[in-house]
């Protein structure tokens, strides 16, 4: 570590922060010391994203823990994560988004009067419940924060609507662009493990099968427990058995709220294929192979427009606007109705398609983490 160097600590804990924020360590290396921190709120999905961007933690929680709940997680955030400040001393923390780790370890930085900057800042649906936490965790950073990189204007806009000042959001684009530019090519070069073309034959010369269309389903978001999954899966019922050349493939979340009803209610449909979360760039690879992807992430409508992918967003409010205004994402709520008639539109229209596959991503060119670096150049 160069003594001479200010020293930046980077905290994140699930694999959405993980991938987001490991295009930054490069550019911010060249002048900070820059350290890291994880929380392990999502132990072996966050592991895969370590592997994939070859980050190695400074400092692992590792607090994981099988029926965890949002009380006990935060307070051990607040706690372990001040031990490391104390430590460490930093000059700022940055944290990324809107999970738990992020509202905890920002509450802890504050806590310890060391700068925060956020990742990510200024997304709002403004209902505090949805999605739930997430939502509140945002605003409740954007209270603490002494440095906002908003993704686009209109992210910007919402905190200055809230009492920010302007001086202190700077306009970044979004990292996951960064990420996922950096790993579409391996992602491109790489086959299909053997286990997942034998119970998937379809996916071997993926490419050269024309009339192919895979639909990319992922869920996990905690509004959507219980009643909302149980019509997500209706609808994924519907548009399998009424239309037998497509094919389904759902990576399952490990959680329980999320692995029990989906394996229930859709593991004896034929052409829906539950598997197993995918390590991040064979994700990629299966994003780019895809025709449609129905999402309750808010990540995947961010990276689908740069692979020119249909996005409809299986929740009842979004954060991310920009992507709806334009044309790349369509909000289509939790019903099962609404979700089986706004696929079906899109399977049936060459031209609907066309226009959302061909619109422009609006959160950036993969420059951002650069932008990010600058920035905080200037400011430190």
């Amino acid at each position: 570590m160069n003594q001479n160097l200010k020293k930046i600590l980077l905290v994140f804990g699930t694999r959405p922060e993980a991938i987001k924020m490991a295009p930054l360590v490069e550019p911010l290396s060249k002048n900070f010391n820059v350290i890291i921190c994880v929380t392990a709120q999502h132990r072996g999905m966050l592991d895969q994203v370590l592997e994939i961007f070859k980050l190695r933690p400074d400092f692992d929680l590792d607090l994981m823990k099988s029926d965890q709940t949002l009380f006990s997680l935060t307070s051990e955030i607040i706690a372990k994560t001040k031990l490391i400040y104390d430590q460490i001393q930093p000059d700022i923390v940055l944290v990324h988004g809107d999970t738990t780790t992020a509202f905890a370890a920002s509450l802890s930085s504050f806590y310890s009067r060391i700068p925060i900057g956020h990742i990510e800042a200024g997304l709002r649906t403004n209902n505090i419940q949805s999605p739930f936490p997430e939502e509140a965790n945002r605003q409740l950073i954007s209270r603490l924060a002494n440095y906002h990189f908003a993704p686009t204007i209109n992210a910007q806009n919402n905190l200055i609507a809230e009492g920010v000042k302007s001086e202190q959001i700077f306009i970044t684009g979004n990292t996951v662009i960064d990420a996922i530019l950096s790993v579409q090519n391996e992602s491109f070069a790489q086959d299909y493990p053997k286990e997942l073309i034998q119970r998937m034959p379809f996916l071997e010369n993926v490419n050269n099968q024309r009339d192919l269309r895979i639909i990319l389903v992922t869920g996990h978001r905690r509004e959507n427990f219980g009643k909302g999954f149980s019509e997500i899966c209706k609808a994924l019922e519907m548009l399998a058995l009424s239309n037998p050349s497509i094919e389904i493939i759902y990576p399952v979340h490990l959680n329980p709220n999320v692995k029990i009803p989906v394996t229930k209610m859709l593991s004896h449909i034929k052409n829906i294929h539950l598997i197993e979360p995918l390590a991040y760039v064979m994700f990629v690879k299966l994003m780019q192979d895809s025709y449609i992807i129905l999402t309750d992430s808010g990540g995947i409508q961010e990276e689908a427009p740069s692979l020119g992918k249909p996005v409809l967003v299986m929740r009842n409010t979004s954060e991310r606007p920009e992507a709806i205004e334009a044309g790349t994402a369509i909000l289509v709520g939790s019903r099962a109705s609404e979700i089986e008639s706004r696929t079906q539109e899109i399977l049936n229209s060459d031209e609907l398609y066309l226009s959302m596959s061909k619109a422009h991503n609006p959160y950036g060119d993969g420059k951002s983490s650069e932008i990010i670096a600058q920035k905080l150049f200037e400011v430190l």
